[in-house]
């Protein structure tokens, strides 16, 4: 697993019916998300503007449902083999635009 200093720690769940569209749009408005302070205090800077890093973590919880039963369900996530694709493109994405990028270790428990 990596770390970083100032940046974004992004935790990536993917769909079931993401594309690399949506993979390439995620990246193209993270990179360029303006919610960086600038020396007014005023959120005008982008993590590329600021030098900044990104560290990536496979999250495929955040599509679980938890409104029926007592179990969660994760129909809606991405199988592991789409999931895997995803997350590598989308980090391969963020690189491509010139911004450091670690990762965490896809399907561990961390």
């Amino acid at each position: 697993t990596g770390k970083i200093e100032e940046g974004l720690c992004v935790f990536l769940g993917v769909h079931k019916d993401d594309s690399k569209r949506d993979i390439n749009w995620m990246a193209e408005k993270l990179v360029n998300l303006r919610i960086f302070e600038d020396d007014s205090g005023k959120m005008n800077r982008s993590l590329n503007e600021i030098g900044g890093s990104m560290l990536v973590v496979s999250q495929f919880t955040l599509y679980g449902d938890c409104s029926k039963g007592r179990r969660p369900s994760f129909v809606e996530a991405a199988p592991p083999d789409k999931a895997k694709a995803c997350y590598e493109d989308f980090i391969k994405n963020v690189r491509s635009r010139g911004i450091r990028t670690e990762e965490g270790l896809f399907q561990a428990f961390m």
